[in-house]
């Protein structure tokens, strides 16, 4: 093999890998397209006023926390506030070094109380079970850390209801969250996790641990990463739902089926994506012993979050979920086209391994290539400027194409201005931003390749969306 037969090879690499890409993306674009067609139809009709029965199935919220003094009192405001029938709130302190255990003490006149429990899971030592004197469905479990994995485990074994839902501590859930998250173990008695849509809640205003305004954000990275959730949330875990593909539920919300979860393990401490392990961990269960099951996605019910703004905190999240997936996908390869695999095996599994855990090492090697072969000599102009086009060009089309699938659907930002705002955030994502997540990516790979331990995120809580 000469040179220019390696040159042109690995030019055509890059091509074919942003062309699959693009083209895997808009397929489940066309996908989630069609079913949100239908879906918001059956929502013009279940937005009509109606009560609750009293019969839906009872949920425990498990919110794990650590070091989160700042947002954790205004988060579980807002869920002692929600709009279901029968929940309980349990918030596991994971050790944290802060004031969280001394502000949720203060805030919510907890007291110890003595609790016997079935230890289904192991952990970490419990230290102290406390209740809150004022809001019955509210204990906290005061733990040794174990990392966040440990920590839900512990929420599983003292949770008392059928089905538990994880979130994070910074997190505000709407109001009818859990009513519409719940419908689609209503729907089909064998859905054993449903998954909802995660927004960024910089910019927007908060009172009484409630969203009472959606605005957008002035910093850039929050910008960006609201339209990265877009494309995540909208086509990404969409358009694999209606063929019971989905990969993953995010650690933010996503509500389980806790005997199955028991069943199978809980979740792993020996993966830093603990969320979406366990769903590729069900689909493996569930689809080789030829169980029916459904693991779904329901776009109706919004959990807003925190993003980060700043640099350094963007990158160690963005590289420690890449070594998540890493961790997720490997531990499963018997997935990879198994004969009784089905979608997941022949269709999801695949695409993730290519394009998401293998392809930020195609694309950031093709970028390099490209840009050093202009510099020495190498690749000509026309070919670098070919390949730099159409490598923005498809960025670009896929993050428009998300930004439209939300006009026309749920309209969360209703002024004009924001809507250009982020028309415009989804073409300029495309120069600098994207290419730097892929970068992250790639380090997350090689930390995962390394052997290199994992432990819980640390963020910088701002808090200034928080109002009383």
């Amino acid at each position: 093999m000469n040179v220019d037969t390696f040159i042109q090879g690995c030019e055509w690499v890059f091509l074919l890998y942003l062309l699959g890409l693009t083209g895997g993306y808009l397929m489940l674009d066309i996908i989630a397209a069609v079913h949100l067609r239908s879906y918001m139809e059956e929502r013009a009709l279940a937005s009509l006023p109606h009560g609750l029965t009293g019969f839906e199935p009872q949920i425990s919220l498990l919110m794990p926390a650590y070091n989160e003094e700042v947002t954790v009192a205004g988060s579980i405001r807002s869920l002692l506030q929600l709009s279901y029938s029968e929940f309980e709130i349990i918030v596991i302190n994971d050790g944290s070094r802060d004031r969280t255990l001394d502000v949720l003490i203060n805030e919510f006149d907890l007291i110890p109380f003595p609790e016997a429990y079935d230890t289904r899971l192991e952990t970490k030592p419990i230290r102290t079970v406390y209740h809150s004197t004022v809001h019955p469905n509210l204990r906290i479990i005061d733990k040794e850390n174990g990392g966040k994995a440990d920590a839900l485990n512990a929420g599983i074994n003292l949770s008392r209801y059928p089905l538990f839902c994880g979130i994070d501590a910074d997190s505000i859930l709407q109001r009818d969250s859990l009513r519409l998250v719940v419908q689609p173990f209503l729907d089909d008695p064998h859905t054993v996790a449903c998954g909802g849509t995660v927004r960024v809640a910089n910019g927007c205003e908060v009172t009484n641990g409630f969203l009472t305004r959606v605005g957008l954000p002035t910093n850039l990275l929050a910008l960006f990463q609201i339209v990265e959730y877009l494309r995540a949330f909208l086509f990404g875990r969409l358009g694999w739902s209606p063929i019971n593909a989905m990969l993953i539920i995010s650690g933010a919300f996503g509500l389980f089926h806790k005997d199955t979860v028991v069943a199978v393990g809980g979740y792993r401490h020996d993966t830093i994506g603990e969320d979406m392990e366990l769903v590729v961990r069900l689909h493996r269960h569930l689809r080789l012993s030829g169980k029916p099951y459904r693991i779904t996605f329901t776009p109706d019910p919004v959990c807003w979050t925190e993003a980060p703004e700043d640099l350094k905190t963007l990158r160690n999240q963005r590289v420690r979920w890449q070594r998540g997936l890493c961790e997720s996908l490997t531990k499963h390869l018997v997935l990879m086209y198994h004969p009784q695999g089905g979608a997941i095996s022949w269709m999801a599994f695949p695409f993730m391994a290519i394009f998401e855990w293998l392809g930020p090492v195609i694309e950031v090697f093709g970028y390099l290539f490209v840009l050093v072969g202009f510099a020495v000599g190498f690749v000509s102009f026309k070919t670098w400027l070919s390949l730099l086009i159409t490598a923005i060009s498809l960025g670009v089309l896929l993050s428009v194409s998300a930004f439209f699938l939300e006009e026309m659907s749920f309209h969360v930002y209703p002024k004009l201005r924001h809507m250009f705002l982020l028309l415009l955030v989804a073409v300029l994502e495309n120069f600098g931003y994207r290419q730097l997540n892929s970068y992250w990516k790639v380090i997350g790979i090689f930390q995962w390749a390394r052997g290199k331990k994992g432990a819980w995120g640390t963020m910088t809580r701002t808090g200034t969306r928080q109002t009383r």
